[in-house]
């Protein structure tokens, strides 16, 4: 190519780029009115995520304090289960007492003990011996021999436990059989 056809392309080019730029310029800019119409729906939308974010804010605290009232006690409450265990023992042992003044006397302690942190949400986690063995409501400490009908199931119930609510505080230790 010589140069005349080097300098035609160049100003082709050129040319068009011209008419590319004069295109842009010629494409009307969004009016005033627009762009505040675009400013209000972004504001409007930072306000509702806004809004939705404190709505579950609310919530999110609302929850953790109802569970936090529910479970309030259980500090206390499981310092008393020691308590309790061996009040449950002597209550065994005095049961057994020829003297009826001192059996009644600790029967009505007892029960008035016992309906007090029944008062206060404690429950005692069922479990009895027969019962099939299941780790998310029981703790074996042990297993021992046992007949076919008492396989992988409870074969004594060696500490009670314990729920708050729906949470269980203490969970009851247990002998299975193996």
């Amino acid at each position: 190519m010589s140069q005349e056809g080097t300098e035609n392309i160049e100003k082709e080019a050129l040319e068009n780029e011209n008419v590319s730029e004069n295109q842009e310029i010629t494409n009307p800019e969004m009016t005033i009115e627009e762009k505040l119409q675009e400013e209000i729906a972004t504001e409007k939308d930072k306000f509702l995520r806004l809004f939705a974010e404190f709505e579950n804010y609310k919530k999110r605290t609302s929850k953790e304090r109802i569970e936090l009232f529910k479970t309030a006690g259980q500090e206390v409450l499981q310092a008393m289960l020691p308590v309790l265990d061996d009040f449950d023992r002597a209550w065994a042992q005095i049961s057994k007492s020829e003297d009826e003044a001192l059996v009644k006397g600790v029967e009505l302690i007892h029960e008035k003990f016992k309906s007090t942190l029944i008062s206060k949400g404690l429950e005692e986690v069922e479990i009895k011996q027969g019962d099939a063995f299941d780790a998310d409501f029981a703790e074996a400490i042990t297993q021992i021999p046992a007949g076919d009908d008492l396989k992988g199931k409870v074969v004594d119930v060696v500490e009670k436990g314990y729920k708050l609510g729906d949470k269980i505080i203490r969970f009851p230790k247990v002998v299975i059989g193996n």
